[in-house]
């Protein structure tokens, strides 16, 4: 039992890899719903931006209130294959189903229909899939009680969601959405987009079964839910806000909130940025768009030796300095005159070079983070006498999902103040314009990101605290902590 036990504090290589696998089930996911999903019903299948949009919204709703629900049903569930597996088991096939069914309404749907297939199958979808991803998310805490390991785990975790999303974003533009004989824009290819579909669903299906596979032999020796007790909606509010309300979780809470606020405004204005600001063409932007592989395989190795070296906390502030710094620093750069000119190739080399190691510093980023989450459990188990890795993780999967759409409200105002209407080439933009571009992008960024920094810098999980934690939970129950 022993060396089992030793084996499940510090996974193996192949087992890292099995659970980081996992995370391409949310890549794919969430590349497809937060590019595609939109442009597909509206530009494609002709329903109303307003209609789709509020469709998106709807479930969206639905989706972030069910996190805390699962979260705290995955924490207290008993069943023989452990607390988190049963989840990840259910939602794998109808997850699949559902993600393809949204690429695939049935034919002959008039705008009404294809509203209310929208608004049924984006719920479903949503709800599936947070019945997979936040067991499995919280089963990171159990896996490893390690510091270390957790980096590893976390880090893995985040490398295959960048790559599995990436990778099927570059399969749909390069090998699906074709022009044909009777296409002449590849965007309009029905029989792509239902492709996608499949191609789509039956990697989500595979990325979860390997993670649970992957995971399975370990579920002897994960904690077990607390005993069976009485409980009411009272008393289950009650130890959700009990469990919440930690001073570290607190903290990373808002530093998700202003980093996916940060996220949201870079990623909304881009497009922007690299082809009005930089008038980058197309195969450019593709070769920056590559460009992320190289950073996910970066912040996979930088981030373990960053978390050992610095610890968690300190890591990321040091290097969330660093690369929050860096992101608007180009754009500043141009607008104090110290670029090369639009249109050589020194700028978009120098672009690239300094796009690649930033986004894999904020990939590395995102990877300790994430693995700080996981500390938290002890320490809350301590005040709390509850094992509770559901609850949190939901609660940084709630706020991720009510905070999508704050970043690309700002990005409009910005748009809008610097007078970038639609219809407009690149080229055609007032050099005022495009100052008011760069100025709103980079002040908005730079100071976001750095409340981010500060609310980061409110966690106090150390190395040392979290040893300190776990002998003080051995020495309450009186026996070695298990995973």
């Amino acid at each position: 039992m022993a060396a089992s036990l030793s084996v499940a504090r510090k996974p193996s290589l192949l087992t890292r890899i099995a659970y980081g696998i996992g995370g391409a089930a949310s890549g794919v996911k969430n590349n497809g719903f937060e590019y595609f999903l939109l442009l597909y019903y509206s530009q494609v299948l002709g329903i109303s931006a307003s209609l789709v949009a509020g469709a998106l919204f709807l479930a969206l709703v639905v989706d972030a209130v069910s996190d805390p629900v699962v979260g705290y049903w995955s924490d207290n569930v008993r069943t023989r294959f452990g607390r988190r597996h049963p989840f990840m088991y259910a939602a794998m096939l109808p997850l699949g189903v559902a993600y393809f069914l949204a690429w695939n309404p049935p034919a002959g749907l008039d705008s009404h229909g294809l509203f209310l297939w929208l608004v049924v199958i984006t719920i479903t979808v949503r709800l599936c899939f947070t019945f997979y991803e936040v067991p499995s998310l919280a089963l990171a805490a159990e896996l490893t009680q390690d510091y270390d390991a957790r980096t590893s785990l976390m880090s893995f975790r985040y490398f295959f969601a960048w790559v599995g999303g990436l990778a099927i974003q570059v399969a749909l533009l390069t090998m699906l959405l074709r022009p044909t004989k009777t296409v002449k824009m590849g965007f309009f290819n029905l029989d792509g987009w239902h492709t996608y579909g499949l191609w789509a669903a039956l990697t989500i299906v595979g990325a979860i079964a390997i993670c649970a596979a992957g995971t399975h032999k370990y579920i002897p020796y994960l904690k077990a839910a607390p005993a069976a007790r009485q409980l009411s909606v009272g008393k289950v509010f009650g130890e959700i806000f009990e469990t919440v309300s930690n001073p570290s979780f607190r903290a990373l809470f808002l530093a998700t909130l202003f980093g996916l606020f940060a996220s949201g405004i870079s990623a909304a204005l881009n497009q922007y940025i690299n082809g009005f600001f930089w008038e980058f063409d197309t195969d450019q932007i593709a070769g920056l768009t590559a460009g992320v592989f190289v950073s996910a395989a970066i912040a996979l190795v930088v981030a373990p030796i960053i978390g050992k070296t610095l610890g968690k906390k300190r890591g990321s502030i040091i290097i969330g300095l660093l690369a929050f710094t860096i992101a608007p620093a180009p754009v500043l750069a141009r607008l104090l005159g110290f670029m090369p000119p639009n249109g050589s190739d020194t700028l978009y080399y120098l672009v690239l070079f300094i796009t690649v190691f930033d986004l894999a510093l904020i990939i590395a980023t995102q990877m300790l983070m994430a693995a700080m989450v996981a500390d938290i459990v002890e320490e809350s188990e301590l005040s709390t006498g509850r094992r509770s890795e559901g609850i949190f993780f939901a609660g940084i999967s709630f706020i991720r999902k009510l905070s999508q759409g704050a970043g690309i409200l700002t990005a409009a105002v910005v748009l809008s103040m610097a007078d970038l209407r639609p219809g407009m080439q690149p080229g055609e933009v007032a050099e005022t314009s495009l100052n008011k571009l760069g100025w709103g992008y980079a002040a908005s960024l730079l100071v976001i990101w750095m409340l981010m920094i500060l609310c980061i810098s409110f966690y106090r999980i150390s190395r040392e605290s979290h040893e300190a934690n776990l002998a003080a939970l051995a020495a309450r129950d009186d026996t070695d902590p298990t995973p």
